[in-house]
């Protein structure tokens, strides 16, 4: 079922991904989290090699969260989500767009046939580059869309300066040590007058880490995701601003008043699914098909069939979709913080 490394990197990260969180989640060490910062390639690669087929089970090959209308399947959701990004960005033919964490490639498949654009995939996880290289293949993209490995935190290093028309991140750029960082070096490989678009993982402007409860549920999202640090809304919109960027458009999405909120698949509630399609995707986040899927995890794993330490992970995920659902229903937290942004034409 897995494509394991043979060297043996791959259930080796796996394996080790639990060792960055020592401490109690209640009690994490001011050292603990500057480690992480520090190694957050590791972080994210260990979490990947062991969630990235847990995604694809329980979330399709697009790992993002997304709006829903009454009666909107999973599938065409996490779709319009797409659109909705690549039409505020313009993305059109003839343009050369990258995606900055782009996972197996789902989103940029979709953005591909939507916008007809060429798009170049990033991703420093080798096993998801794999992976979404061959699902493009498989789709008959393998011309329009390209995936390389490589770090967000180097692109100009990788790509060069002025050398993409526009940049996109979904959800993927939570996972950087910091967003000067990240979001600077998308600012040197855009050219004059390009656009970056992103939605972003953020704790909204109600999250107070002096509250020990508001402190705890960003630190279980940070487990559960293999996220460095969780930071407040407010400092990516300053970032973008810092690294020069002009923010052209923002909003919040999951402030939008919809009738379904964007975390209902991880409610594990069947009565709620959208489409009789949907009803197996809600179900896998309910305590029964948590139950099997866990178990089933663990007999892959003991098999040999799963790296040592998928299951591990997988009871990560379990603590990230209750602490997701928490902090939506709370508005202590946003998977879809929307930023336009656009490199002044006469930028440096």
């Amino acid at each position: 079922m897995t494509a394991v490394y043979p060297d043996g990197r791959q259930e080796t990260r796996v394996e080790g991904y639990t060792k960055f969180w020592q401490k109690d989640l209640k009690h994490e060490a001011e050292a603990d989290n500057q480690n992480r910062l520090d190694s957050y390639t590791d972080v994210v690669n260990g979490y990947y090699d062991g969630a990235t087929e847990l995604y694809e089970y329980g979330w399709a090959q697009s790992f993002h969260f997304s709006r829903f209308y009454k009666g909107e399947g999973f599938a065409a959701s996490l779709a319009r989500h797409e659109h909705y990004l690549a039409s505020h960005m313009g993305l059109r033919a003839g343009m050369r767009v990258l995606d900055v964490g782009c996972g197996v490639g789902g989103p940029a498949r979709e953005i591909a046939r939507f916008s007809d654009a060429h798009i170049v995939g990033l991703n420093n996880n080798q096993f998801q580059v794999n992976r979404a290289r061959r699902y493009a293949e498989k789709a008959g993209l393998s011309d329009q869309i390209t995936f390389v490995k490589g770090d967000f935190m180097k692109l100009a290093e990788q790509f060069g300066e002025n050398s993409f028309d526009a940049v996109y991140a979904i959800e993927a750029t939570c996972h950087a040590p910091t967003w000067e960082g990240v979001y600077g070096e998308i600012f040197k490989v855009l050219k004059p007058g390009g656009v970056f678009g992103v939605y972003e993982w953020c704790m909204t402007e109600t999250w107070d880490p002096s509250i020990p409860s508001h402190k705890e549920l960003a630190h279980q999202i940070e487990f559960g995701n293999g996220i460095p640090e969780m930071r407040p809304l407010r400092l990516a919109r300053q970032a973008l601003k810092n690294v020069g960027f002009e923010v052209k458009h923002e909003e919040d999405l999951a402030e939008r008043p919809d009738e379904v909120p964007w975390y209902y698949p991880l409610e594990g509630d069947i009565s709620k699914a959208q489409t009789a399609w949907d009803y197996f995707t809600v179900w896998r986040m309910s305590w029964s098909g948590k139950l099997v899927t866990h178990t089933g995890i663990r007999l892959m794993e003991t098999f040999g069939l799963l790296p040592k330490g998928t299951w591990e992970v997988g009871e990560s995920l379990k603590v990230a979709g209750d602490a997701l659902v928490k902090g939506g229903q709370a508005k202590l937290f946003t998977p879809m913080y929307l930023a336009i942004c656009r490199k002044p034409a006469l930028a440096d």
